[in-house]
């Protein structure tokens, strides 16, 4: 093709790092989940791999706050992304998004980042396995395949609690009326009164599946939802020889008990830990403030920051929502994330505050 027929694109792209976006549209989903739309004042093309998430950062009573959401729109609409957000009984930000966050408001995102995506694990074949809220990344995959025409075959299953709880409900079946290559697969636990439902009901089960996708095996599966169906999806997988390493996950709910108990016993080894010996110690310099502290050799630079009085924001404290993420000057520091931060920024001095320890002095530009 000639170039003589192509125009160049000046249009500016995101990436990863903090930007101030506008609601344009709040879509009601289900009684209880809308989506929000956002886009740039300025035209930005939002790129990003499907299945990524980003993290929104408010003020709710004048206290700031961070949350991260998966974004369930996908890249093949560049020029706006959305958040489906549930409101959960209790929940301070959920509910705070659905009753103030309107068309018009501005909103400072982070992001956007994750390893949980369609792009970096290809496949012929995939199953997308989701409950309640946890549909978002699946449907962000699903909507780029089929934005795309990709020839990727699909078989998607949902688990609702009821049929009014189903999220995209529409939008899945106009897909599946329109491609060959999408199989449709919805399941609520129960059917309230007056509720017209012909489908399946109750929980997820290997005979379901078998019914579903018979050739599971030989699938590439993306699976979030609660931890519960987590568990259970993983645990079926496992007892029928599944290979794992073509199982991608990604999980919201309550923090697994066996990481709580790794937290509670790490807390007590910090109480009755000796003290460290001077040489031992660390030195964290913040240059924008001044200050600087020593440490232990197995702080981060985000509990240093603390100790000093510095406010570094952070949402997930695991290096998942890249939120933390601050330029380290000099020094080496030893750094186990969870993908919040690309190899880009780590290529030019970026590192995420809530899991980098220092391995020696250190100098930290905030």
């Amino acid at each position: 093709m000639s170039s003589n027929f192509l125009n160049p694109v000046n249009t500016q792209t995101w990436t990863n790092g903090r930007h101030v976006v506008r609601c344009v549209k709040v879509i009601q989903e289900t009684w209880d989940v809308r989506t929000f739309c956002f886009m740039a004042d300025q035209p930005i093309l939002f790129f990003f791999k499907p299945g990524q998430f980003v993290t929104l950062e408010l003020e709710i009573d004048g206290e700031s706050v961070m949350r991260s959401y998966t974004i369930s729109s996908a890249p093949s609409v560049p020029y706006s992304f959305s958040l489906t957000i549930k409101r959960v009984p209790g929940g301070r930000v959920s509910n705070w998004l659905h009753d103030n966050l309107s068309e018009g408001d501005q909103v400072p995102v982070h992001g956007p980042v994750g390893l949980f995506n369609a792009i970096d694990f290809p496949a012929d074949k995939v199953l997308f396995l989701s409950g309640g809220v946890g549909i978002t990344p699946v449907m962000s995959m699903t909507r780029w395949f089929f934005d795309t025409n990709a020839n990727v075959d699909m078989v998607f299953i949902h688990s609702a609690r009821s049929p009014k709880d189903v999220i995209y409900h529409r939008e899945l079946e106009f897909m599946a009326s329109r491609i060959v290559n999408f199989s449709l697969h919805l399941i609520c636990e129960k059917q309230n009164l007056g509720e017209a439902w012909a489908g399946y009901r109750g929980y997820l089960n290997q005979k379901m599946l078998e019914l579903m996708a018979p050739d599971y095996l030989e699938r590439e599966i993306f699976c979030c939802g609660p931890t519960p169906y987590m568990v259970a999806v993983k645990q079926l997988l496992q007892a029928n020889g599944f290979d794992m390493r073509r199982y991608h996950e990604e999980s919201f709910g309550a923090t697994p008990p066996e990481v709580r108990e790794d937290v509670k016993e790490l807390a007590e080894q910090a109480a009755d830990a000796p003290q460290v010996p001077a040489a031992d110690l660390n030195q964290v310099e913040f240059l924008a403030t001044g200050k600087s502290i020593r440490i232990g050799p197995n702080e981060t630079v985000h509990a240093a920051a603390a100790q000093l009085g510095l406010h570094i924001p952070k949402a997930c404290g695991m290096g998942i929502c890249g939120t933390c993420k601050v330029m380290k000057r000099s020094g080496e520091v030893e750094m186990e994330h969870n993908g919040g931060i690309t190899d880009e920024d780590i290529a030019e001095g970026y590192i995420l505050s809530c899991c980098s320890v220092p391995k020696g002095d250190v100098t930290i530009d905030f």
